[in-house]
Parts: structure tokens; sequence; C-alpha cells
């Protein structure tokens, strides 16, 4: 702490091309959530059941409990070495995948595929854990916009994937699985260069900077949803149009790569109208006041007291405390039941007579994207504005979800596509507000394992919802098909999967509710901390 030099015109350039890059990496670290465009090729190809399918996408979702790893080297290793580890680990996990999907290999026995889907599982938790940890040490002071944004482009991914797939390949499963493998090992190899650790803002006009420049990010995704939304529903034949899809993609992609050009162009020319800028100060999020009174707090006695809600905390001093267990619980009930949608779409999809899913499972990414980027900026925004506790945002995607599935286990007709949307949107909402109330309530220096303590929620809720719930009552009511496994067709294949699941959000929109009771204290002092900063900063302003 204390006096810091301000940035330099390239150190500015270098975090925001940090954070392009950390866009691109998150753009295609999504894979975890494409199981069902491959599915019924592995289903098909080894003679499964329903129950030994939903097993597999419980072995993708397990290889996420082993991002504990990832977590503890966050702390040890810098990002490049991460998303090495993480791209090599993809590389080896789905391109095996892809030699028995295209035939190149006899399928293997099945233990060894879990093994492989495990490893494409876990790689992503790296690719994540650099991307996550590195951009919001970088720009603290906006985590709601970065975690919108960076969370919001793995919701995207899946669609970007299956589109591109689509387009040029017919959805063919063996070449989208080609996609999966070396497509994130090359944009991984891009980033290894860009991303790593960068001095925040400390300033209320730095702040108010990376504010408008996230804006941009926010318009751009906006704009590459959209277009791949209308992608989905005008899919049209021919392969110049696909080409030109693919390619307008691409640029759109690209297009944020103006963003760390600009702010190089201008803080070098702004220091050189303000070469003597005043030293700056780096605040913690909190009020000011406390670095005060730990000058007067000896080693020993800062050793003993356990921290409060709001400061850093070790991953066990996190898990000694009630907060920690209810925000674990709630994004159990969340993500864990939106895991087993997004896992047997495949299945759900012809159940209700309807041969091709990709769209289902583009809508829900596509939406997961808007429920990502939305809710992290309206929680900064209402947090800046009025200190509203982020969990409530949580409660209300919560009961919006029961609803959602409330909905699919009515089977009304078009269910299948409003509760894709619906299931997506609140799935989005759980990731990307999840990931700064961890941070604000627990800290910043441990936070890449206490992220990757709660992602344990992705495969024990896939194991819980898709691998035992949606497995054992899918396979009640299926018939056995010639050659081994089997099949269900017709509405009441999920129905009381359903709701089972929408009892289970209400339960965590309870806890939601507890958790921003809870935790309305730590949010006004953020709210006030904030708000003193700009009445110093704008009294400063109107001396000068």
């Amino acid at each position: 702490m204390g006096l810091e030099s301000p940035l330099t015109a390239s150190s500015v350039a270098s975090k925001w091309l940090g954070f392009v890059t950390a866009v691109w990496v998150q753009s295609i670290s999504g894979n975890n959530y494409t199981f069902s465009n491959y599915s019924d090729a592995l289903k098909t190809l080894m003679s499964l059941t329903q129950l030994q399918l939903n097993n597999l996408s419980v072995a993708k979702d397990v290889g996420k409990a082993f991002g504990l790893l990832a977590g503890i080297a966050s702390d040890r290793l810098p990002t490049p070495v991460i998303l090495l580890i993480g791209s090599i680990e993809g590389l080896i996990g789905y391109g095996a995948q892809w030699l028995v999907v295209s035939k190149r290999i006899h399928p293997l026995p099945y233990w060894q595929m879990c093994v492989f889907l495990c490893m494409g599982g876990n790689s992503t938790t790296w690719m994540n854990t650099a991307v996550l940890v590195t951009c919001i040490r970088n720009f603290r002071r906006n985590r709601g916009p970065v975690s919108g944004i960076l969370k919001g482009y793995v919701g995207l991914s899946t669609a970007i994937f299956t589109d591109i797939c689509t387009a040029l390949f017919a959805g063919d499963p063996s070449k989208f699985l080609f996609m999966l493998a070396v497509v994130p090992f090359v944009v991984c190899l891009t980033a290894v260069f860009f991303l790593r650790e960068i001095p925040p803002a400390t300033t209320v006009a730095e702040e108010k900077e990376e504010t408008k420049y996230f804006t941009v990010f926010n318009a751009v995704a906006v704009v590459v949803a959209v277009y791949l939304l209308c992608y989905d529903f005008v899919k049209t034949a021919g392969d110049a149009v696909s080409v030109a899809f693919t390619v307008v993609l691409l640029v759109l992609l690209a297009s944020p790569l103006l963003i760390p050009f600009y702010s190089y162009l201008k803080t070098r020319n702004s220091t050189r109208l303000k070469p003597d800028v005043e030293g700056q100060v780096v605040e913690p999020l909190l009020n000011p006041e406390t670095a005060a009174v730990k000058t007067t707090v000896t080693a020993a006695a800062e050793v003993k007291r356990r921290p409060a809600i709001g400061e850093d905390h070790t991953i066990f001093e996190a898990m000694r405390t009630v907060d920690f267990w209810i925000l674990f619980s709630s994004f159990l009930c969340g993500v864990g039941t939106g895991m087993a949608v997004m896992n047997n779409m495949g299945q759900m999809g012809l159940a209700l007579g309807y041969v091709n899913v990709s769209t289902f499972v583009s809508l829900m990414s596509i939406f997961g994207f808007f429920g990502r980027i939305i809710s992290g900026s309206v929680s900064e925004h209402f947090l800046k504005k009025a200190g509203t506790p982020r969990p409530l945002w949580n409660a209300a995607s919560q009961i919006l979800m029961a609803v959602g599935y409330m909905l699919l286990a009515l089977a009304v007709p078009g269910s299948l596509y409003i509760g894709s949307i619906i299931v997506g949107l609140c799935y989005g909402v759980r990731l990307a507000v999840t990931v700064p109330t961890a941070s604000e309530l627990f800290g910043l220096k441990y936070y890449g394992l206490i992220y990757n303590i709660l992602i344990l929620n992705l495969p024990l809720g896939s194991f819980l919802f898709s691998g035992l719930l949606s497995g054992y009552l899918y396979d009640a009511q299926a018939t056995p098909t010639a050659g081994g496994g089997n099949t269900c067709v017709g509405a009441h294949c999920y129905r009381l999967v359903f709701t089972i699941m929408a009892i289970v959000c209400i339960v965590g929109f309870g806890l939601d509710i507890i958790l921003a009771f809870k935790t309305k204290n730590i949010y006004g002092k953020i709210y006030r901390s904030r708000r003193s900063k700009i009445s110093a900063f704008a009294e400063e302003s109107n001396s000068h």
C-alpha cells in the first residue's frame, strides 16, 4: 500500500490487451456445456443406456472438481503457465474423444472414456482460473462488469462453437470435437503472451475510464450475441453464406482490439499534457480508515483475530463461516439443476419430438450470455447507487428458474424454446453474480482457491441432478432398444425431473434471501466507501 507512480501508456494498453485475450479465452472455454452436441453419437457408438451416458457427462463435470489444483496453482504459478496446462490438457482430452467419434480408433473402454472426458472438463478450470483471477485483480473496482463480460463469453462459446460447426461442417459431431480440441489450444497460446497481472486503477478518474471501456465491451458482446441468435433462426444453406457468417463472426470477436490501441494513444497524450501527476493511493474495497487501525495492532494479535466478512480469508477461514455454506448451497441449487438440463438437452429434445437440438443448445448459450452480462453490470450499478446486496439478484434468478422448470414439466407447445431461454438466462445470472460476491465477502488474496471450491458445485450438481436424478428417472420410463441402450419418447420422460428441480430452486431462493439479509451491512460499507471516495474526488476537482 501507499504511494504509487501512475501507470504508463504501455502498461495501460497491456492491461486492456490482456483483457481482450481473456475474452477470447472465455469465448472458447465453455466446451463443458457442449456435451449435448455429440452425446448422441457417443451413445450410439458405445451402445450406452441413458444412465451410462449421463455418468459420462458427470465424468466430464468431475474434471471441475480437480479445479482445486488450478486454484492452488493460481497463487504460485504465473498466468501463462496456468493457461498452457489447461490448453494441453484440453487437447489430449477432446482429442481422444475426436478419435473415437470420427472412428479413427475403436471405441475405448468405458472407464478410459470417463478419464478423457474428465481431462476435457478439467482443462477449462485452468483457463477460467487464469482469466478470472488475473482480470478481477487487474480491475478490482469493476468486478461486476468484469465477471459479467468474461462469464458472458463463456456462455456464448457454446453458441460460437455450435454455429460455426453447423455453418462449415453441417453439425458433424466428429468435426465439432476436433474444434474443441484444437481451437482452445491455439487461442491459449496467443493469450500466454499478453495476459498477466498489472496494477489496478487507483483513482476515481481511472475507474470511470474503465467503466467506459467496459461499456464498449458490453456493446460488442451484445452485437455478437444478437448476430448468433439471428443465425440460429435464419440458418441458410450454401457454402458462401456459411463462410461469410464465420468471417463476420471472427471480425466481431477481433474488434475489441481497438480498445487497447485507443487507450494507449489517450494515455500517452494525457501524460504529455500532464506529466507531473500526483501520487496515487491504492485503497482497499472497504473504508480506508481500517488502514489506520492496522498500524496500532501487533502482528501476533493480527494472526489470532478471525477475519471479518469483507476481509481476506484463507479457504479454511471462509469454510468456517455460515455465509460461505449458504452461498455454496444456493449456488448448487441453481447451477446443479442447470447442468442437468444442459447435459440432457439432446435426450430432452428427442423425447419431445425434436430431431436436431442444436437450436436449443444455442438458445441456452446465448441467453446464458445475456444473463451473465446484464446481471454483472446491473448488480454493479445498484451496488454503487444504493448498496443493493448482490445475492438478491441470485434470489430473483432462482425463482424465475423454478418457473422455467414448471413450464418444461407441463410440456405445452413451445415450452422447450421458452424453458431453454429461461434456464439459460438464470444459469448465467448465477455464475456472473456469484463470482464477485465471493470476492467481496472473502477477499481477493486467496480468491483463486475459493472460486474453485465454489465451482465444485458443477460436478456435484451434475452428479446429483444429471447422473442420479435424470438418469434413473429417465431409465425408469424408457424402453430398451435393439443392440443395447434405451430410449423414451413423450412429455412424461422428464416431467418428474423438472418438478423436483423446480422445488430445489425454491429452496435456493430462500437461501439467497437469507444471505442477502446477512450481508447487507458489508454491502452498505462498500457503498459508503465508494461514495466517500467520489465525494473526495469531486471536492478536489472543485478546488482546482
